[in-house]
């Protein structure tokens, strides 16, 4: 399954830039008045009218400009934007809507693509934070997280009500008061208690034609991954062999869903819509796997309107945390950009999956494959795929073991197949799972996989899929050759190389064990990278991005046996998936238990707490490392940001560094190309007339200057939200090519208290590059917090 993005283009002002093509379909309108969000309305009643006039509103101001049957009204926004998508049919409407007074802009709407057991032991949630918040069953109680995303199964274990523990009533624990929408596949029991909300959103889907109610379900089922918040101890039980125990990483929390995103992908007004009701509904989180293929158009990633919708979530005191990308390791592939964002990176875990083949001569050669031995502990002939297939077959055809027709069965039978991993493997016209499948049908004793030299030493795709039949990837050109070697030595030919004789014999491994290494994460190679843009030019921005790193790569999720997403795991109950998308919900459900322990932090301080907290080296105090282009080398914090996640020093930050909408606003206005009117426009209130002069004065917990020349003060402001008053001294490690004075050097702080530290950047030789750097605040109740900084220097100015 692969992560799911959304490519949005934004048009923040049509008279301006004529970005949208008459030939777009559906079109998301926002208005001029306040949206819920931004009134002071004090019960559910006054809201309710409020929204039913709004509502009205968009029904008589489209009526009143428009031609009736040019268009259908799919969504009126409410809550955090005031504005409608419409479907218009005729191309008449786009140009009557930009002339219309009230309207504020019009954004195309555009297609969206679709982007565990050992990671709640590997981040020491079990015995760091579980236990303080009342144990694994009721860590993350009273916490709703919102998963936008292609839906869930109600009937799997890992989100059932027999494994959830739980509040009973869970209106007597939080604000939540969404709805539990039914349909096909969707009882009414599926909302259980664990399962407290779930609603879908397909209007632009339909509008354009793409959505099939027989296969897409018109209901919130489908599949998704528990480790935000799956429950707790589920067996994960694959081709009847257990695999261990999951758990997601807040047990006790509940699930809202809100199913946007489908086999054929999603819209881009579905997805407003569902962020929209999410909020609404009282989620405390919400995590997407979902983001932008590129970055929008207009004058700054930071104001295309998902960016401005999960804002206004923001503002509502939800946490957003969403992927980074799969674009890595490329420079720039980040594809979460706002600082309101929690933007997650993937690791690679300490769990490995290997594998061993034993010749018959004694070697033994070491592979991956989640695989079952062959039977009997006994040695089988070894055979080539072209060896044991009728011979006008095309070689290539044959070498990938992708069809069992061409094989001779009786030939084959009980023999270990050697098939070659070809470049058909790496753009996905071959599949390992299929090599399994032929497998299956010759009668074949099992597999071996061998990389084909012109491929060289690259990821394996597809390694990680359970398999029935026994089978090993030896997913190097060592083994590789070596398997090769022994074969032809052994293989008797006649005169025209045809093998009459098979004397090679080998058996198989159980591939099926996981071992732990103990080493610190490794960031994946396909984790999108910093440094952060402002806009589709790459002008890089004062962002750190991505925020925080967490496991993504072999990941035990929940599946759905139903599901299509993939034909070679239908019918399974988990599945071993990679990417941020698979990172992301432990980040959320982390953040679930943070919230829980700390219920009045703002988005910002949790974000905060995570970043400070995060471990930036092994245990050894070796560098973390991160995969380049066959290589490894040292991370940077374009690479994973503060670091890997550390939850049990996340619910005890020490301080944390806050930040609120107007602290947001004061950032758009300062970010180059972004005028006043187009703040105005985007988010419905101009700048302030006392601006902050840098994107850098944005209090997050991390320091990006994307442009010094000379100088510059950057000021932060911390607030200790210890249980004691304490002592800080300040340290620094300076990037190359910048000298930073930290004013005060030490200071006093009390509880609940603030203060502005300053730092002063001076730059002393011109890098054109980043360096890195970071600033270490040691409190004397042993919270040590630590803030990364990232510079590039232009010019000295003299220096």
């Amino acid at each position: 399954m692969k992560p799911a993005f959304v490519f949005i283009l934004l048009v923040s002002f049509l008279a301006k830039w004529k970005l949208i093509s008459v030939e777009a379909k559906v079109f998301v309108v926002l208005m001029e008045d306040d949206p819920v969000i931004m009134m002071s309305l004090r019960n559910d009643e006054n809201i309710a009218i409020y929204k039913e006039r709004m509502t009205r509103e968009h029904d008589i101001f489209l009526e009143s400009l428009l031609e009736k049957g040019s268009y259908i009204k799919l969504y009126s926004y409410t809550h955090l934007l005031n504005g409608f998508a419409i479907y218009a049919t005729d191309k008449k409407v786009l140009r009557v809507l930009e002339s219309a007074e009230k309207v504020r802009l019009i954004h195309e709407d555009t297609k969206l693509q679709k982007l565990t057991t050992h990671t709640p032991e590997l981040l020491g949630i079990t015995t760091g934070v579980w236990p303080s918040l009342g144990g694994s069953m009721l860590a993350g109680e009273g916490v709703v997280i919102g998963l936008i995303d292609t839906g869930i199964n109600p009937f799997h274990p890992s989100f059932t009500n027999e494994g959830f523990k739980g509040p009973a009533n869970l209106f007597t624990k939080t604000k939540f008061k969404g709805k539990c929408w039914t349909g096909e596949q969707f009882p009414p029991s599926a909302c259980n208690g664990k399962i407290v909300g779930a609603q879908y959103f397909a209007r632009a889907a339909i509008a354009a034609g793409e959505f099939n109610s027989t296969s897409d379900f018109a209901s919130p089922f489908d599949a998704d991954a528990s480790t935000a918040a799956g429950n707790h101890g589920i067996p994960v039980i694959v081709n009847s062999f257990n695999y261990g125990f999951a758990s997601g990483m807040a047990p006790g929390a509940q699930i809202a869903v809100y199913k946007a995103v489908y086999p054929f992908g999603g819209h881009m007004s579905d997805v407003v819509a569902a962020v929209d009701q999410a909020v609404e509904d009282g989620v405390d989180v919400l995590s997407l796997s979902i983001g932008p293929a590129r970055v929008p158009s207009g004058p700054s990633a930071f104001l295309n309107v998902l960016e401005l919708e999960l804002l206004f979530a923001t503002k509502a005191g939800v946490l957003v945390v969403q992927a980074a990308g799969n674009g890595g390791p490329s420079s720039s592939s980040i594809l979460s950009f706002s600082p309101w964002i929690t933007s997650v990176a993937a690791s690679i875990t300490d769990r490995r999956y290997n594998n061993s083949i034993r010749l018959g001569d004694g070697q033994s050669l070491i592979g991956t494959g989640l695989a079952p031995p062959t039977v009997g502990g006994v040695f089988f002939p070894v055979a080539a795929a072209a060896d044991v297939c009728q011979r006008n077959i095309t070689a290539g055809l044959v070498e990938s073991c992708q069809n069992a027709d061409p094989f001779i069965r009786s030939l084959v039978r009980g023999k270990l197949i050697i098939c070659t991993y070809t470049f058909d493997f790496e753009s996905e016209a071959a599949t390992i799972a299929t090599v399994a499948d032929t497998i299956s049908k010759t009668g074949a004793a099992g597999f071996i996989l061998t990389m084909d030299p012109d491929i060289g030493s690259e990821e394996i795709k597809g390694a990680a899929v359970t398999l029935q039949v026994p089978g090993i990837i030896l997913n190097n050109m060592e083994s590789s050759s070596a398997l090769w070697e022994y074969y032809n030595s052994n293989t008797i030919r006649s005169r025209s190389g045809v093998a009459i004789g098979f004397r090679a014999t080998a058996r198989i491994l159980d591939g099926r064990d996981a071992t732990y290494t103990g080493q610190a994460p490794v960031v994946a190679s396909y984790s999108s990278r910093g440094p952060d843009v402002n806009n589709a030019l790459l002008e890089t921005a004062d962002v750190l991005k991505p925020n925080i790193m967490a496991p993504g790569s072999s990941i035990w999720a929940a599946w759905s046996p139903n599901s299509d997403g993939d034909q070679y795991i239908k019918g399974q109950s988990f599945a071993l998936l990679s990417g941020t998308s698979m990172a992301t919900p432990h980040v959320a459900g982390i953040a679930a238990l943070i919230k829980q322990k700390h219920p009045d932090w703002s988005p910002a301080a949790i974000t905060s707490a995570m970043m400070t907290t995060a471990n930036f080296t092994a245990a050894s105090g070796a560098p973390i490392l991160a995969q380049q282009k066959n290589k490894l080398s040292p991370a940077t914090p374009f690479d994973f940001g503060a670091g890997s996640i550390n939850p049990s020093r996340a619910i005890d930050p020490g301080l944390i560094f806050d930040v609120y909408f107007k602290h947001y606003v004061q950032f758009l206005c300062t970010v180059p190309g972004v005028d006043d009117m187009s703040v105005r426009r985007a988010v419905g209130v101009g700048c302030p007339s006392k601006k902050t002069e840098w994107c850098s004065d944005l209090n997050t917990a991390s320091v990006t200057v994307s442009n010094l020349v000379g100088s510059r003060k950057v000021t932060r402001r911390v607030t200790n939200v210890g249980e004691l008053d304490e002592k800080y001294t300040v340290l620094v490690r300076e990037p190359f090519g910048v000298n930073i004075t930290v004013k005060p050097q030490s200071f006093k702080i009390s509880v609940n208290a603030s203060r502005h530290i300053t730092l002063f950047l001076v730059a002393t030789q011109m890098t054109n590059a980043y360096t890195f750097g970071e600033v270490v605040f040691e409190g004397n109740n042993n919270h040590v917090v630590r803030v990364p900084i990232a510079v590039s220097v232009s010019s000295t100015l003299g220096f």
